[in-house]
């Protein structure tokens, strides 16, 4: 199993929004980077990421599944890019924030500090298992 970082604005589709999708999930469309994409591509059915909203809130809220591999994205007229489908599978008991990944050392390689801008990205094994610790889960999903 692989573990993965989803960013979106709450403004445009929040955890909540997510959640209300129930089992059903929801499509990632309108990833327009390439980097983005093919982590998407990697992606297998069953792996799991972090629900990160973006902006003003830095945080991660959620833990999302991946229910549909790679497939074409209908919003892109272009025709190069897809998504996969996720589904909302528990809230994260205390939200993670950016200023708390940033101040774990063991998190200082994390691609989310590296790479800030990008919106689909791999989160190692031993980063999931720090940062749902630091979320207040009692085990980490997946491990």
């Amino acid at each position: 199993m692989a573990y993965w970082l989803f960013k979106s604005e709450p403004s445009a589709w929040s955890w909540d929004d997510q959640k209300k999708k129930g089992a059903k999930g929801e499509p990632w469309t309108g990833v327009r980077n390439h980097q983005a994409n093919n982590n998407m591509k990697a992606m297998k059915k069953g792996d799991l990421g972090f629900f990160y909203h973006s902006v003003d809130e830095k945080r991660i809220v959620g833990i999302v599944r991946v229910i549909a591999e790679h497939h074409p994205d209908p919003t892109d007229e272009t025709k190069k890019f897809g998504l996969v489908d996720i589904e909302a599978v528990e809230d994260m008991p205390k939200p993670v924030s950016l200023a708390d990944v940033k101040a774990e050392p063991r998190l200082a390689d994390m691609i989310l500090l590296k790479m800030s801008r990008l919106s689909v990205q791999p989160v190692r094994d031993n980063e999931w298992k720090l940062i749902c610790k630091m979320g207040g889960l009692a085990k980490a999903p997946g491990v």
